[in-house]
């Protein structure tokens, strides 16, 4: 029976990555692959939240679909977990909920600022050292719904990401009987591995930013910390850029 368990459990968790973050790690495997073979991943470029549409109202419905059914996975996995909530709350248990919102909101942002100063270094090193493309944070024209819209997708990435990398599968490895440090590790290089069309830099940072949040999750059971923090430093580099990054000489 506990085979038979943990058997559809693996299955479970191949459904959910399949869907969502697995499914973005094998495309940023074969992009980097692409970029290294056309020229140096110095000369690269890598652009976030990426114009879909030259016609505004038709590419302001495709960012907003985007973020929707980006979403979906989400949804899934607290299905999932709803499903064996003994009595509980599915969103307790992750920790996806406003129980705590005032120290919720100052743990999210102090983690903001312990990675994000650092973050800046490392992406200048790796430019420096020719392991990392260029970033562009934002693609999108400047429209009256663009920082909304940019805002919107950070709140996107850090629910999607830590709900499922962190919550979700720390919740999932734990049943397969793996100790804690493996699952952070697991966890960690998954994260890693869909920055990798952005380079080696950003892939050895979110690996560490990883190790860290999915620490941090092991011993307070609250991912909603984590996705304050994600969301803010996302909020910072999307809209940042989109208002002053051709100010300042950048994109």
């Amino acid at each position: 029976m506990l085979l038979a368990s943990r058997r559809r459990l693996r299955a479970e968790v191949l459904i959910v990555l399949g869907l969502s973050l697995g499914q973005s790690a094998v495309y940023s495997v074969v992009q980097l692959l692409d970029k290294m073979t056309r020229a140096p991943l110095s000369e690269a470029t890598s652009t976030l939240n990426r114009s879909q549409s030259t016609r505004e109202y038709f590419d302001l419905t495709y960012q907003l679909l985007d973020i929707l059914f980006a979403l979906v996975p989400v949804v899934l996995v607290f299905y999932f977990l709803s499903l064996q909530a003994s009595g509980g709350s599915a969103f307790a248990r992750l920790g996806f909920n406003f129980a705590r919102p005032g120290k919720d909101a100052l743990q999210g942002l102090g983690l903001a600022a312990a990675i994000g100063i650092p973050s800046l270094g490392l992406y200048a090193a790796g430019r420096a050292l020719g392991i990392t493309t260029a970033i562009i944070p934002s693609g999108l024209d400047t429209y009256w719904w663009t920082v909304p819209v940019l805002v919107l997708s950070a709140i996107r990435h850090g629910i999607v990401e830590e709900v499922i990398v962190v919550g979700y599968l720390l919740d999932r490895f734990g049943k397969f009987g793996w100790s804690t440090a493996a699952a952070i590790v697991v966890s960690a290089l998954l994260r890693g591995s869909y920055h990798l069309y952005q380079g080696f830099g950003p892939f050895i940072g979110n690996v560490v930013m990883g190790l860290v949040f999915a620490w941090l999750y092991t011993k307070t059971k609250r991912v909603m910390p984590l996705v304050i923090a994600h969301a803010l430093l996302d909020i910072v580099a999307f809209v940042g850029f989109s208002l002053f990054g051709k100010a300042v000489g950048l994109g």
